[in-house]
């Protein structure tokens, strides 16, 4: 099966999914079990917060982009496409990232989101980073319909 990102937004080039970025994260979202998207991220050393585990930041962008792939599916399951020359359907509005506990450096981490709610003008979805059976940061993200000027 395609990636999501591969499959809706090819030539996104996108730091954390964008599969045009050959220099960034190249995030890979499936579908999993009852609605939800699945992904696992390998980090790489350059991703160490200065002791050892992976950076908040880096934790944030792959939030952002998970849940990226669980709203622009669910958009295009619903009949909303892109706008006009737009490349995405929705844009994140806001992202609400809570750091649970540390999540490992060099050891592969789950990502998981679903969609909670959604209109033609906004999709609200989860979204949680999970290593060895525990949720390492968790957020809420905000997506607002992309309408091009």
């Amino acid at each position: 099966m395609d990636a999501l990102q591969d499959r809706y937004f090819p030539d996104l080039p996108c730091f954390g999914c964008g599969p045009a970025n050959e220099k960034g994260l190249r995030l890979k979202s499936y579908l999993g079990p009852n609605g939800t998207v699945v992904a696992t991220f390998m980090p790489w050393p350059e991703h160490d917060n200065g002791v050892g585990f992976l950076n908040g930041g880096i934790i944030a962008t792959l939030l952002d982009c998970h849940s990226a792939a669980a709203v622009t599916h669910t958009a295009y399951e619903r009949g909303w496409t892109p706008l006009g020359d737009a490349l995405l359907p929705y844009v994140t509005a806001g992202i609400d990232v809570h750091y649970r506990r540390p999540a490992p450096l060099r050891d592969e981490v789950s990502l998981v989101a679903g969609v909670l709610s959604g209109s033609e003008d906004a999709i609200e979805a989860e979204v949680r980073l999970e290593y060895d059976g525990k949720v390492r940061a968790e957020g809420t993200a905000l997506w607002k319909r992309w309408r091009p000027r």
